[in-house]
């Protein structure tokens, strides 16, 4: 199996009010009306271009902060505190490689710096990638939500189970 590791870099910095992760809403319908920010790093800047006729986009980022303990491929979700999950069939952010994805609005590009809102990642988390939201290719009608069917209030926030110790 290859080893991917050094081929992966950070293209920026998102910067958000939350600074540990209990408290931080966990996903982005449940951030509305929190704004931050997408710091591009300088080389990256020119891949912006035509970025702002979007409503949204998607931020690919780094859980930097996430337990890896290497016990990764059972977590109990934020969505369920009683039954452990397959890590594959959630969200958690104690992933093998723990990579996060967020569908933020785009309010704002200002040089190299994206003002965003509906923020439900950490300040100063790495940026992987950007990749513009388009309603026709991402968003599916879907009958079946798995264990999440009767998970119940959607609109939580963290507790802070999966933070690095």
């Amino acid at each position: 199996m290859k080893n991917w590791a050094g081929q992966v870099k950070a293209i920026g910095v998102i910067h958000s009010p939350f600074q540990q992760a209990t408290g931080t809403p966990i996903q982005t319908r449940a951030a509305e009306g929190v704004e931050g920010t997408v710091e591009v790093f300088p080389e990256f800047v020119a891949g912006l271009q035509d970025l702002e006729g979007f409503e949204r986009i998607w931020l690919l980022y780094w859980f930097d902060r996430a337990s890896q303990d290497g016990n990764t491929l059972r977590v109990c979700p934020y969505l369920d505190t009683e039954h452990p999950r397959g890590v594959f069939a959630t969200r958690a952010p104690a992933r093998p490689n723990p990579i996060g994805i967020s569908p933020v609005r785009l309010l704002e590009v200002v040089g190299n710096v994206l003002r965003v809102s509906e923020v439900d990642i950490l300040d100063g988390t790495p940026l992987l990638d950007i990749k513009p939201y388009v309603s026709h290719f991402d968003s599916f009608q879907v009958e079946r939500l798995g264990w999440l069917q009767d998970a119940g209030d959607w609109r939580k926030a963290a507790d802070g189970r999966f933070e690095r110790k």
